[in-house]
């Protein structure tokens, strides 16, 4: 897992639209980089609508918000459209950029052993710092969670 003060890599990945998207966005105040295991799962399903519903929140925020999976680009947009995700999906087929970041290795489930994505979350300042760090997230509520935590983050830094 990536720590909080590391710099964290950059990386540019195909979108569900098959653009390139760059990471961290320079333009943005912060960028929040989630890693989900399979896309229309039922608990990736729950974390992206977590996200979509505070949308607003975030853009207000000036946050970017990308989900990473190693899904192909065909499996993301039918994902995207379906539930009428407003930010980038970004596949990572081979789990180069989910290793990089700690997000990627051995997975156990119903008795098979496979490689996969492990669900983590950073947020990412402009210089593609990391400012906080989520290991194994619950996908129910996270994105309401990141927007807490950078609103005390935007309150203590406020008090220096």
């Amino acid at each position: 897992m990536l720590e909080a003060g590391t710099d964290a890599p950059a990386f540019t990945l195909r979108n569900q639209h098959d653009d390139p998207i760059r990471v961290p966005d320079p333009d943005a105040d912060y960028t929040v980089v989630y890693f989900y295991p399979r896309a229309d799962t039922p608990g990736c399903t729950t974390e992206a609508c977590g996200f979509r519903d505070e949308w607003d929140a975030f853009a207000d925020a000036g946050v970017t918000v990308v989900g990473v999976s190693d899904d192909p680009v065909a499996d993301l947009t039918p994902f995207a459209e379906e539930h009428d995700l407003p930010f980038d999906l970004l596949s990572d087929p081979d789990g180069a950029v989910a290793s990089d970041y700690d997000s990627y290795g051995e997975k156990r489930m119903f008795g098979n052993v496979f490689d996969g994505v492990f669900r983590n979350t950073y947020v990412l300042d402009p210089d593609g710092t990391v400012v906080l760090a989520y290991e194994g997230v619950s996908p129910e509520g996270h994105a309401r969670a990141i927007l807490a935590d950078l609103e005390d983050r935007s309150a203590s830094d406020a008090t220096f």
